[in-house]
């Protein structure tokens, strides 16, 4: 699978910054293009960053897979509307604009509890967006649904997210008693189980932290 072009979506974000650090460093991938409405600090002799407006999303260049993980919070964004303007048509558009030149293959960063059913906002929001993905006729979906996220989102210039402190703190201390798939993960490993999954995946899967933890493992090893 040498040569591989990869596509990465919300690269400065939290889980995409460790996505596009695992896809320059790896010596399949030859060519990477990531947007967003900013453009990542790093560079790269096979970066390209493209500066776009996700609501007028032009042609995207031909690609292998694609990564999805542009994402915001109500807090952020500021309303309901705003912030489905960024978790679910963004996301979206980029993976009709992915599929139209090409791509085959998606990883994308949900969320522990997407349900397109659920009453609660946010979850229901990530859950619509899993059920337009799975509609599309990409080869393989792979969804990762993490539970609360550990890394420094301050180095990143984003606020810091007291909920995901907290957690990081009881899951060190209590990490023992909390089932796999509730306790806290890094996003680093979010990254390397989509990295290690995505690329010869074959219809849709979803991935829990439990998951996505052995799914990184693997990738590290290898």
């Amino acid at each position: 699978m040498a040569g591989r072009t990869v596509i990465v979506a919300g690269a400065t974000g939290l889980v995409g910054t460790e996505i596009l650090e695992e896809v320059l460093a790896d010596q399949t991938v030859a060519t990477v293009h990531s947007l967003g409405r900013r453009a990542p600090a790093r560079q790269h002799p096979k970066l390209a960053s493209h500066v776009v407006d996700f609501a007028a999303l032009t042609a995207l260049p031909p690609a292998d897979e694609v990564y999805l993980a542009l994402g915001t919070t109500m807090k952020i964004a500021g309303s309901a509307n705003a912030f489905r303007a960024v978790d679910f048509n963004a996301n979206l558009s980029v993976a009709e604009k992915a599929l139209a030149a090409g791509v085959r293959k998606v990883g994308l960063v949900s969320a522990m509890g997407a349900d397109a059913n659920s009453r609660i906002f946010y979850s229901r929001v990530k859950g619509e967006l899993e059920q337009a993905l799975s509609r599309l006729p990409f080869d393989g979906l792979v969804i990762a649904r993490p539970s609360m996220l550990v890394g420094d989102r301050a180095s990143l210039g984003r606020p810091v997210r007291r909920g995901e402190v907290w957690a990081a703190a009881v899951g060190s201390i209590l990490g023992f008693l909390i089932p796999e798939n509730y306790k806290p993960i890094r996003a680093s490993s979010v990254a390397r189980a989509l990295l290690s999954t995505v690329p010869t995946s074959r219809g849709k899967s979803v991935l829990l932290s439990g998951s996505l933890r052995r799914n990184a493992d693997l990738r590290s090893d290898s």
